[in-house]
């Protein structure tokens, strides 16, 4: 049995087929992470999302941003953007089931046995990965709960910025599904901030890329993480980033989990999308 964790793969469904035939990926033995933003963008949204639900028990999704989007779009409290590609889906037959499942997955994933954790995008310092799988599965249980649609509705903004202990109610969840969703960079104190989605270098003086803050309390654990497409792939300070802009005419990327050391495989990708 070989374990693979692909990056985000945006409705890039084609790549995602020549991938696994590269890495001669078996269903019935194999087992694949996808670090999240399966679909929007990207060509073929509702393929990509059909068939990593179909492999039930062979993959681990967590979500990603534009995952939320997709459900937000379909309880009708997000306004479409132009750059979207989520129409197939929504009108598809099965958009309900897809759906339902999607809702299901979590935001943040941890085996132990094979030492590695999975986010969409990050976790800021001040956070252990025992805090991140909690905190994480506060907001799971919303998502796939009765009062998913006032959660979406309020689920979008940039405050509060700051951990505290204390939050409560939609800025809590909030602020839990910005770090793991959208977090780039922050302060050293944790401050989190979305406005620059350069790569390292390109942020103002006072802006440390998440995974590069000292004291990092998440530091001693194997994170696996997609999101930044301008970082691309990455293995610094025990996080290993995969997310290599596949839909931007990047690449898609696997990277072999069950060896001693993480082995990559690519295939080129022909989508060019234009970048928010």
């Amino acid at each position: 049995m070989a374990i693979y964790a692909i990056g985000d793969l945006q409705g890039c469904y084609d790549e995602l087929q020549q991938l696994l035939e590269r890495i001669e990926f078996d269903r019935n033995k194999d087992r694949l992470w996808f670090v999240g933003d399966v679909v929007n963008r990207g060509p073929q949204s509702l393929e990509c999302l059909r068939f990593v639900a179909s492999l039930g028990k062979s993959a681990i999704t967590v979500l990603g941003n534009h995952d939320l989007c997709l459900i937000a779009s379909s309880l009708n409290v997000r306004k479409s953007n132009s750059k979207d590609t989520l129409d197939a889906l929504l009108l598809a037959p099965d958009c309900d089931e897809l759906l339902f499942w999607l809702r299901q997955q979590p935001l943040f994933y941890r085996d132990d046995t094979l030492g590695f954790c999975m986010v969409h995008a990050g976790l800021i310092p001040q956070w252990t990965v025992d805090d991140a799988e909690k905190l994480a599965q506060e907001v799971s249980e919303v998502i796939s709960g009765p009062d998913s649609a006032e959660f979406f509705t309020a689920m979008y903004g940039n405050q509060p910025d700051r951990w505290n202990d204390s939050l409560n109610g939609m800025d809590r969840l909030r602020f839990i599904v910005n770090v793991l969703t959208r977090i780039r960079y922050c302060t050293a104190e944790g401050l989190l901030d979305f406005e620059c989605k350069g790569p390292p270098g390109s942020q103002s003086a006072n802006l440390i890329p998440w995974y590069e803050v000292k004291n990092r309390r998440s530091a001693n654990n194997k994170i696996i993480a997609g999101h930044w497409s301008t970082l691309g792939r990455l293995e610094k300070n025990n996080v290993f980033a995969l997310d290599t802009g596949c839909v931007w005419g990047g690449q898609l990327t696997a990277m072999r989990l069950d060896v001693e050391t993480p082995v990559y495989s690519c295939v080129e990708c022909s989508a060019k999308q234009a970048h928010d």
